[in-house]
């Protein structure tokens, strides 16, 4: 715990509103979407620079672990304070700085949600496409830590991709500027993607330049189903060679589609057995023909059912996709969930080979995602009460051996955190680590900035 002189330190940097030693106050930073949980010893919640500067500066003298936070939505346990230490609230740096639509960059502080950062672009017809599924609550701090992804990263990409600069004070109190508003820059090793999905261990960043593009006109969707897994995956197939790269390309396995029947009226036939949600964009003028085109090529792909878009009947078939998670709790109580990637190539193999392992341990497991990256999340579900968590992990553990064994990531999008921590030297090799510790070593000499998560 602190000492009284530690605490008496911090509170001249800090406002009494903007630090807590109470435990009935900071019990509710020890948690993130994980579940997981660690009792910090104090939260602070800077507003400027100068104020992170000196706590920096002073935690790196004292030997006191940090651990930056957003809004907590991760589930990998990434900034759950494991081992005690001070939680660092970006909330209070939540400033929307720039938006130039002559040079398409936005300024913006760590603490910005991401979907107010979103609408403000879009205010002046720009567009920032990284949407991970927690974005209206989310922050782009979080987002950057992570280099979260989203549904539009088939043609978008992800958070990286959209990261210009930014500003990051290290342990010591040193701040550091890395990249700047240009869209290109080569000069020099690349710092800024170094702290791009780094999980707050190299230091605390607290101003972030991120590319913009021009707002597409419109949107529309396409939902379609097919007999099996492997139509769907063909359709899927057939739709890239037909040179058409979707917004989003999302597929529902089987199981996925039993458990959404449970909580609405499916809007497929019976013998469906895997689903396809794509989304395009672009021109008044040119949408339409876009869509016909899609259309015509699933159409031949011989789909159980198909159904198009735009507007509010496009929502209307994307809130299919959104009832998952509430869906999967009427198969199990509770659920460990995990994003994995393989090559797009063998996202059949692996699907089918995380299904022999759920049918051996038989617990039911949700398989859908981005297809269009590859990128699938799996949802073990299972009853804790009734003696079945060791059985969910012996489960993952498989998982995770067959998303290796296709040549894939343990995560795509969600990071490494606590819960895959202890898997990391399965796709790691022992120099590859060896070289991030002495990274996270110059950066960090002391060890104190999110201590025991990411590599």
């Amino acid at each position: 715990m602190l000492s009284s002189a530690q605490q008496s330190f911090l509170s001249g940097i800090f406002s009494e509103e903007d630090i807590s030693f109470s435990p009935e106050e900071i019990c509710a930073y020890g948690g993130d979407s994980s579940r997981l949980f660690a009792m910090p010893w104090a939260v602070v919640q800077p507003r400027n620079v100068e104020q992170v500067q000196e706590l920096l500066q002073f935690a790196h003298a004292e030997r006191i672990p940090l651990f930056p936070r957003s809004r907590g939505t991760n589930v990998v346990g990434a900034c759950v304070p494991q081992g005690g230490g001070i939680v660092v609230s970006s909330l209070n740096l939540n400033a929307i700085r720039d938006i130039s639509p002559t040079d398409f960059v936005a300024v913006a502080e760590p603490g910005v949600v991401t979907a107010k950062l979103q609408s403000a672009c879009a205010a002046k017809s720009l567009f920032y496409p990284p949407d991970p599924a927690s974005h209206r609550i989310s922050t782009i701090g979080g987002n950057v830590s992570t280099n979260a992804g989203g549904m539009r990263a088939v043609k978008y990409g992800v958070t990286r991709d959209y990261v210009l600069g930014l500003k990051a004070v290290l342990p010591g109190g040193q701040l550091i500027e890395c990249g700047g508003r240009t869209h290109k820059n080569v000069v020099g090793l690349d710092l800024t993607r170094l702290f791009v999905g780094s999980e707050g261990t190299l230091g605390f960043i607290t101003e972030l330049e991120l590319k913009l593009l021009p707002l597409p006109q419109q949107t529309a969707s396409v939902l379609v189903g097919f007999s099996s897994l492997e139509a769907a995956l063909h359709a899927a197939s057939e739709v890239f060679r037909a040179g058409i790269l979707p917004v989003a390309m999302e597929f529902m396995a089987r199981e996925v589609l039993e458990a959404l029947s449970a909580v609405t009226t499916a809007p497929w036939p019976e013998a469906t057995r895997a689903v396809l949600l794509l989304k395009l964009d672009g021109s008044e003028e040119v949408l339409p023909l876009e869509l016909a085109r899609l259309s015509r090529v699933l159409e031949s792909c011989s789909p159980s059912f198909l159904a198009t878009g735009q507007g509010a009947d496009e929502e209307v078939l994307w809130e299919v996709r959104r009832l998952i998670n509430p869906a999967s709790f009427t198969v199990a109580p509770d659920k460990m969930s995990d994003d994995v990637t393989v090559p797009r190539g063998r996202v059949v193999e692996a699907v089918a080979g995380i299904r022999e392992a759920a049918a051996r341990h038989k617990l039911v497991t949700l398989v859908f995602g981005h297809l269009g990256d590859g990128n699938l999340h799996v949802n073990v579900m299972y009853d804790k009460a009734a003696g079945q968590l060791p059985v969910a992990k012996a489960l993952k553990d498989d998982v995770l051996k067959v998303v290796l064994g296709c040549g894939g990531t343990m995560s795509g999008e969600h990071g490494v955190g606590m819960t895959k921590y202890p898997y990391f030297n399965r796709q790691i090799g022992p120099v590859e680590r060896q070289l991030m510790r002495r990274i996270k070593a110059d950066f960090d000499p002391r060890n104190i900035m999110n201590p025991g998560k990411a590599y």
